[in-house]
């Protein structure tokens, strides 16, 4: 069992470790491997509740998940790819505040007794995972009281993330931010070559596209990463760690305790 694994031990669910099923150990009933961290956390017992009700899907890019202020019809567990949840404002300006990979779930306003969510959540980087209505998780967790902890303290750490990232926004350069993305978005994609555009960035930021580039070349020219159309691969990981704010540091904490790392 790697590191990756071992970390979901650490979660403390009122007292008690349970055993973790490790990536492929389990599957849906169309027999569709799980790799998503939540899944793989819960009690034989509860999951197998789950079990009939998880759909495979891919999840492509730009799929929208979920609009601003409508009702949460599904939840989403992710076994590949990157998850956005973006801040629309009326003007149609948009600001990422959080993201989401296998080691959480979108729709996380139901396990809180919420209906809806003021966030937009889009696919960022294609992958696939597991759908099921929103209706059959608050069925579940009545008689999922282990669930219900993970889910719980999944938005608890969510939360934080949102707010640690609404403060980077707001004080930091846009190299920092740049820096702190690309290493949140490397921690969930596991893999250095990120297939994403200096359009989609600036989007996701809040910014224009001429000032995530000038960021983009700075950190190319320091040997950091490598910009090809369509594609960012980071080259030195420990020197984009040093670029990025304080606000990494702070975000990874959240993410050992989700067993990200």
């Amino acid at each position: 069992m790697n590191a990756r694994h071992l970390a979901l031990f650490r979660i403390d669910m009122s007292g008690k470790n349970f055993r973790v099923v490790q990536a492929g150990q389990r599957t849906n009933g169309d027999g569709k491997s799980v790799t998503n961290k939540v899944l793989l956390a819960m009690p034989d017992n509860e999951y197998e509740l789950m079990r009939p009700d998880l759909t495979y899907i891919d999840l492509p890019h730009h799929l929208s998940l979920h609009e601003p202020t409508q009702k949460i019809e599904f939840v989403y567990f992710p076994n590949r790819g990157m998850v956005s949840q973006v801040v629309v404002t009326k003007d149609g300006r948009t600001v990422e505040v959080g993201v989401v990979g296998n080691e959480g779930y979108v729709g996380a306003g139901l396990a809180a007794g919420l209906s809806r969510s003021s966030v937009r959540e889009i696919i960022q980087i294609a992958g696939d995972g597991f759908r099921m209505l929103g209706n059959a998780l608050e069925r579940i967790l009545r008689s999922a009281p282990q669930l219900q902890v993970i889910l719980n303290r999944h938005t608890g750490l969510q939360g934080m993330q949102v707010a640690q990232t609404a403060a980077c926004n707001r004080l930091h350069d846009i190299q920092q931010r740049l820096s702190r993305w690309l290493l949140m978005t490397q921690d969930r994609v596991d893999t250095g070559v990120l297939p994403i555009t200096h359009d989609f960035v600036a989007t996701m930021m809040g910014t224009d596209r001429s000032t995530v580039s000038v960021a983009a070349a700075v950190l190319q020219k320091k040997g950091i990463i490598e910009y090809v159309r369509g594609t960012v691969k980071i080259v030195n990981r420990r020197k984009l760690e040093k670029s990025a704010c304080e606000c990494y540091g702070v975000i990874q904490q959240f993410e050992d305790d989700l067993g990200l790392r």
